[in-house]
């Protein structure tokens, strides 16, 4: 819409917008005494976000379509992008060129590592992590980290080449939609119809991943846009809008904690920032409630603190499980109380569950969605942190400590097949890991010896897919070290999660990242094995796995690699593959019969054949 007065356009990207800001107005948040003129706005984020503003778009010196995208990412705060070149946007890479010094460009091998790499990014640094891939089969490959952002709620700025603007609708070469291929998985999707419109569609696209529950924006660019000349002005940058949890909400969450007895608090999901995890961590300690993390979450709450009694999700101790059950009341916190944490919803009944509920996430849609709470509240967990009340714990203390005392138990590995112990293992890399050290996994069974027995202390430190996709451990550790490389950095993969992505350690190399690779190898895909056993007992089929020689792999790529055959051996190689320069790997050479934490692969054949024989 137009004022008019001053004739400026207003773009409203939370809110609309009814009017220019003239004294008249009386527009609440904004301090000034007159129209804005010559200043166009771009409009509210929601729930009162502050404005993002850009300068006229007069006197100002032609650039091209890649000028004004580059200048508008570094004007948000974006110092890296990951990407996979593309004849499709020369264009950018050309003013990437100029600007070297302060955009960092990180060539990947692979569209889908980058788009990881940007995932991780953003789940680090909770600024959109940006990623920039080709048309087609570019954009394609780049979905697998698009739909880990999303489920995630990890604020993520895809960017991708499309064909020129005269071409579209012809299956041109490479053609796609990209509005249609992306929005079922990113929270908005555009494609940029002039050069003058970068800088106001980069702000809306940012603005999109980071407000409300973050996820991902994906903003389309034809090849001629990003040649085309264009006058605009940069975007200010301007804080991620956050909703607050009201006073009355606040009262009755209070109010409740105080006549259960048997809370427990399940933190997860987005909007939290180190300040907020420590103040939750105390605000539950002072309250002496047990908390649980969500799938994939144990970095919110330290796990050495007296509240933390383990996590959710697959793998997740029965006794932990049990307690939802038992709870009188769930605080989730962030936690979407998916069908992983719950296991396929039947920790909790639904529509109703028989547990008093209190559900606070960002995303109002998502309250009721699966379970109906008795309280509901919308905020940010970085807003609602400092503001939890502090009640008296004494009616729940020996709940929470006997909470606390099954999680330790947890702690003691059950007996593991085969020369290499794993749970000796991960005692060997626990006495040896900062207690900042960032740790990194994809998908597999493998993943369950990592969740079981490493300790997070610092969030963020834990980079791992909430939707279990396979191929991130490796992408997400080249992608920390980039953004702190001051911090230890392992990766955890399976066989078949290494050879997914396992290519960008050519990207470790090449940058001389500090990092380690632990690729648990036991020449199968153990989760599907584990239910192929389960359902299919001794019909082997599609699970089993030649694999190269991975410590040679990594020599060839120019890292260093170590080959361990048994428990014994793994120290030694640790501790070289740590004192070391450049990516390392090593190759953990692990019997297939230790296929979890809690069950053997014969022992799980067995079990499924006896239950077929009963049934007979």
């Amino acid at each position: 819409m137009t004022c008019s007065s001053c004739r400026l356009a207003f773009l409203a990207t939370g809110a609309d917008v009814g009017a220019c800001l003239k004294p008249e107005a009386g527009f609440e948040g904004w301090g000034g005494t007159a129209c804005p003129d010559p200043l166009l706005f771009l409009g509210i984020l929601e729930n009162g976000g502050p404005w993002v503003m850009l300068s006229p778009s007069v006197s100002l010196p032609a650039r091209t379509g890649g000028a004004l995208l580059a200048d508008a990412l570094l004007s948000l705060g974006a110092e890296t992008v990951y990407c996979v070149p593309g004849e499709s946007f020369l264009g950018f890479l050309d003013a990437a060129h100029d600007r070297a010094g302060r955009l960092r460009l990180v060539v990947c091998r692979q569209e889908g590592g980058a788009a990881y790499m940007a995932e991780a990014h953003g789940k680090l640094t909770g600024q959109p992590g940006v990623c920039f891939v080709t048309r087609g089969p570019g954009a394609c490959n780049a979905t697998v980290g698009v739909h880990t952002a999303f489920q995630d709620a990890t604020p993520l700025l895809v960017l991708v080449g499309q064909v020129g603007r005269g071409m579209a609708g012809r299956e041109a070469f490479q053609e796609v939609d990209m509005t249609a291929l992306f929005a079922p998985l990113a929270k908005f999707t555009a494609t940029a119809d002039s050069a003058g419109r970068l800088p106001e569609l980069v702000a809306r696209a940012w603005a999109a991943a980071t407000s409300g529950r973050p996820g991902p924006a994906v903003l389309a660019l034809p090849e001629d846009v990003l040649t085309e000349l264009a006058t605009a002005q940069d975007p200010t940058p301007w804080p991620a809008a956050r909703p607050a949890p009201s006073a009355a909400n606040l009262e009755a969450l209070a109010a409740l904690l105080a006549d259960a007895r048997r809370p427990l608090v399940v933190v997860g999901g987005g909007t939290w920032t180190p300040e907020a995890a420590t103040q939750v961590t105390r605000w539950a300690e002072a309250c002496d409630l047990p908390v649980a993390a969500a799938f994939r979450r144990q970095d919110i709450v330290d796990n050495d603190s007296p509240s933390y009694v383990g996590d959710l999700g697959f793998g997740a101790s029965p006794a932990l499980n049990a307690r939802v059950r038992e709870a009188d009341l769930i605080v989730a916190l962030g936690a979407r109380l998916g069908e992983v944490d719950t296991q396929g919803y039947t920790l909790l009944s639904s529509p109703h569950p028989a547990q008093t509920l209190i559900h606070a996430v960002p995303d109002p849609a998502e309250i009721g969605r699966v379970y109906i709470p008795r309280l509901g509240l919308v905020t940010a967990m970085d807003t609602l942190a400092p503001r939890l009340p502090v009640v008296d714990g004494q009616a729940w203390a020996a709940w929470r400590q006997a909470a606390r005392a099954d999680y330790e138990a947890a702690l003691i590995p059950d007996p593991c097949p085969g020369a290499v112990d794993l749970g000796a293992v991960m005692a060997t890399l626990e006495a040896r890991l900062p207690r900042d050290a960032i740790v990194c996994n994809g998908a597999g069974n493998y993943a369950g010896w990592v969740h079981r027995f490493h300790k997070s202390h610092v969030f963020p430190s834990q980079l791992a897919p909430g939707n279990g996709s396979m191929g991130y451990g490796v992408p997400a550790a080249v992608a920390a070290k980039i953004a702190q490389p001051e911090r230890c950095v392992v990766a955890f993969a399976g066989d078949g999660c290494f050879l997914m992505n396992g290519q960008e350690l050519a990207t470790a190399v090449a940058h001389g990242l500090d990092l380690l690779v632990i690729v648990i190898n036991n020449g199968m895909y153990g989760t599907i094995r584990m239910h192929q056993e389960k359902r299919y007992p001794g019909r082997v089929i599609g699970t089993t796995l030649a694999n190269p020689d991975f410590a040679a792999l990594a020599q060839a790529y120019g890292a260093r690699g170590y080959s361990v055959a048994t428990t014994e051996a793994f120290a030694p190689a640790l501790d070289a593959a740590l004192a070391g320069q450049g990516p390392a790997v090593i190759d953990l050479q692990v019997d297939p019969e230790a296929l979890s934490t809690r069950a053997t692969l014969s022992g799980t054949r067995a079990q499924a054949l006896a239950l077929a024989l009963a049934r007979r």
